[in-house]
């Protein structure tokens, strides 16, 4: 998610670029909305950023303030009616919200405000906000927002608007991360990671906290806590894989936390190989790191084709096994003959690791050793992954020697829990290790939990 506020200027390029930086994020569809101060004017569609937007859909969205967000499904389908971001029309009023994590009470907050259970959770929150302007229409956009985030649990982190004003906002846990940044020549913007700031030539001012709502407006930041914060549970996840490497999130650099894993890897699960390679893009600092403390020869292994999208948030299984042959390939020459060290950075369902490993074997490989810079994912993940379905997770029911059987590597390790906490010693949050513990930091819906344990 991105977010800009810039009085005077006109943001919808600025906002793109930020997405462009963001992509990583989500790549099922992409939206922009911007405001003058009149009018709120919103485009999304199914795609990439770079294929939903061009100059002239651009040129089309005038206003100097605006939200934009890439869309990863986690609740909902994959179609341009759950694209973000979410759009209500409310008399001379409009709200756009863009929205990354999960809600845990969704079916509750539906069948409060007289909705489909299938809505996302998103279009749900953005109802819950609307509902409060018509109830209320002297309420300002940030007060109904206020008054709405109590109803809500889970993990939210928000970029909302109307006609005059962007609000970002994080749920009392911090699921999800969100970083303010300042403008040189005037105004603010707020995105998921600090990345987007740098892209942007935003300096970056601070995260924003758990708990806390962050007013663009004016040229301002303002800020207040319409909720109390809870004990910080920052996705350990973002880290492992989800960010982009030159991010910071809560103080500490994502790169070198992932190459402090494949030390730590190293240290806990040393091999006799000849090589270590690895798995792009997310495995290679840890790969670094592992190749470092060990002494064996860092090599590039695999050749990943940078236009095709990241296999583990694609929608569906089908998609993520034919993702894997068009995104990799090996380089025969670095693997033939060699004891391998494969390095990655998690292993959720398997399907994907398995095919590498054979990739691996068939390119010459004598041996492959498989060592993964995070802890087994054994966990349903209820706060923004598209891990649900806890049957559908490697090792939720496996042993690791039952795992090594199933992806046919010829040894297997895991970074310790203790190892990967270890590895982010910068971090001024603490984590939610749900996926990998078990231990979730909220209460989750008991039937759902239940039905999705089983």
């Amino acid at each position: 998610m991105f977010a800009a506020s810039v009085p005077g200027a006109q943001v919808a390029n600025l906002v793109y670029f930020g997405l462009f930086a963001l992509q990583h994020r989500g790549q099922e569809s992409a939206g922009i909305a911007v405001a003058d101060g009149e009018q709120l004017t919103a485009y999304k569609n199914m795609g990439l950023i770079s294929t939903v937007f061009d100059e002239h859909k651009l040129a089309g969205l005038q206003g100097s303030i605006g939200i934009g967000h890439t869309r990863y499904s986690t609740t909902g389908s994959s179609s341009w009616v759950n694209a973000q971001p979410s759009f209500r029309a409310i008399g001379d009023r409009a709200v756009a919200l863009g929205h990354n994590g999960n809600l845990t009470n969704t079916i509750e907050l539906g069948s409060r405000l007289g909705s489909a259970p299938g809505s996302t959770d998103s279009e749900l929150m953005t109802e819950a906000i609307t509902r409060k302007l018509t109830d209320d229409p002297s309420l300002s956009l940030p007060e109904a927002i206020a008054a709405s985030m109590p109803e809500f649990e889970g993990a939210y982190t928000l970029v909302v608007m109307d006609e005059t004003v962007v609000v970002a906002v994080r749920d009392p846990h911090g699921f999800r991360p969100l970083s303010l940044g300042k403008l040189a020549g005037g105004g603010h913007v707020v995105a998921s990671e600090t990345a987007a700031l740098d892209i942007v030539g935003a300096e970056f001012v601070r995260d924003v906290r758990p708990g806390e709502m962050v007013v663009l407006s004016n040229g301002t930041a303002e800020s207040s806590f319409p909720v109390e914060p809870a004990p910080s549970r920052l996705c350990v996840f973002e880290y492992v894989y989800f960010a982009r490497p030159d991010s910071t999130i809560a103080g500490q650099n994502v790169h070198a936390a992932r190459v402090e894993m494949g030390r730590h890897l190293a240290a806990e699960s040393p091999v006799a190989a000849d090589v270590v390679v690895p798995v792009p893009e997310s495995g290679i600092p840890a790969a670094q790191g592992f190749s470092e403390a060990s002494g064996l020869p860092y090599r590039d292994g695999l050749v990943k084709n940078r236009y095709v999208g990241r296999t583990f948030i694609q929608p569906d299984q089908l998609l993520r096994d034919r993702g894997v042959r068009m995104k990799l390939n090996p380089i025969r020459e670095s693997l033939q003959g060699q004891r391998v060290v494969l390095v990655d950075d998690s292993i959720v369902r398997g399907s994907t690791t398995r095919q590498l490993v054979d990739m691996t074997r068939a390119a010459g490989a004598t041996e492959v050793h498989l060592r993964v810079s995070s802890p087994p994912y054994r966990w349903p993940c209820f706060y923004g992954m598209d891990t649900s379905d806890r049957s559908s997770l490697l090792a939720a029911h496996r042993s690791e020697t039952e795992i090594a059987e199933f992806l046919g590597v010829d040894s297997l390790g895991y970074l310790s829990y203790d190892g990967l906490l270890a590895s982010i010693p910068d971090a001024t949050e603490s984590f939610c290790t749900a996926c990998l513990s078990g231990e979730y930091p909220t209460p989750i819906g008991t039937d759902k939990f239940v039905r999705e344990q089983q």
